[in-house]
């Protein structure tokens, strides 16, 4: 009899464990969605299954700190060719995730400064990839640092794996053909600007204290002008998918025909790719040669209505 209460004592103990184990499993899980938040991420860093990843432009930032356990994906020579003007080559994004320790179990959050916009980018290129559980970081590392979560400065290392791309998916980007043909009337997909309202006009050529890129100022004849900036609160959070459609309806955006963002260089403007994509679930193409391409392409119609000139004194 003895023998029995102890067995039952037992089952029950090792029945409670398992029932405790399996809430906290059930708290840890990773939240469906496109976006994760920063609450979330800060009580599970230590998430099995995740591997968090910052894009960001400006050098030294990772080093002076970042997200513990985040391995740091430059921009500048991560994600773009160093020879070519183009996306990082599929050769070379296999090695670069295979080298993080990327698997095809692994939920990929990605982060970054400057508003989210080159991590936005990351999330564009990992989508081109066919990388399917991707998520940013709402509100990326200002969000983060504003919250005075932990940061680190130990670059993490991780087991390596042997990352392979299944299926490349081009719709996901613009060319310059496929802008010349909506602005021609060969196409009825829609432009959207996310460029400051300035910018747009025709007023600057580019945001105060960037490094001027193109030799006309004004904008894709045909576009419509919505700043990424009304995408998001006030922490860089974005709105929700109800604030999100009536913005760009108002616009005359509704996602009922296909969509085409552009900016300067095509970060800014994957910033409101991922929001109509991921958020909406709008057809959006990114243009990433946006302004800096077009506006600086011989023989090709601008819109200017500030009537600025390159170089005049």
């Amino acid at each position: 009899m003895r023998t029995m209460q102890r067995w039952f004592h037992g089952s029950a103990c090792a029945l409670l464990l398992l029932a405790i184990t399996s809430v906290a499993f059930a708290a840890a899980d990773i939240p469906q969605g496109p976006l994760v938040s920063t609450d979330w991420l800060a009580k599970n860093l230590d998430h099995p299954n995740i591997r968090i990843i910052e894009v960001s432009v400006n050098p030294g930032l990772y080093e002076r700190g970042h997200i513990p356990g985040a391995v740091n994906f430059s921009w500048h020579r991560d994600l773009n060719d160093l020879v070519r003007r183009d996306i990082v080559s599929q050769e070379n994004f296999e090695a670069l995730l295979s080298q993080a320790g990327v698997g095809p179990d692994t939920t990929v959050i990605l982060y970054g400064d400057t508003n989210n916009w080159f991590a936005a980018w990351g999330a564009w290129v990992f989508d081109i990839y066919g990388v399917d559980d991707v998520k940013l970081l709402d509100g990326g590392r200002a969000k983060w640092e504003a919250e005075n979560l932990t940061l680190s400065t130990r670059a993490p290392e991780y087991a390596p794996t042997d990352f392979k791309v299944a299926e490349v998916n081009s719709a996901l980007r613009a060319r310059l053909p496929d802008v010349l043909a909506v602005v021609e009337g060969q196409s009825e997909a829609k432009l959207i600007d996310i460029r400051s309202a300035d910018e747009f006009q025709g007023k600057i050529f580019a945001p105060p204290g960037v490094i001027e890129l193109a030799v006309r100022a004004g904008h894709i004849p045909g576009a419509v002008n919505v700043p990424w900036v009304k995408a998001v609160n006030e922490d860089g959070t974005f709105k929700s998918p109800e604030e999100l459609k009536k913005i760009y309806a108002e616009a005359g955006v509704d996602g009922g025909t296909p969509i085409i963002t552009y900016c300067r260089i095509g970060e800014r403007s994957s910033h409101t790719w991922f929001a109509l994509t991921q958020l909406l679930g709008y057809e959006v193409r990114n243009y990433d040669g946006s302004w800096t391409e077009y506006g600086n392409t011989v023989g090709l119609p601008i819109e200017n209505p500030a009537g600025t000139v390159w170089a005049a004194k």
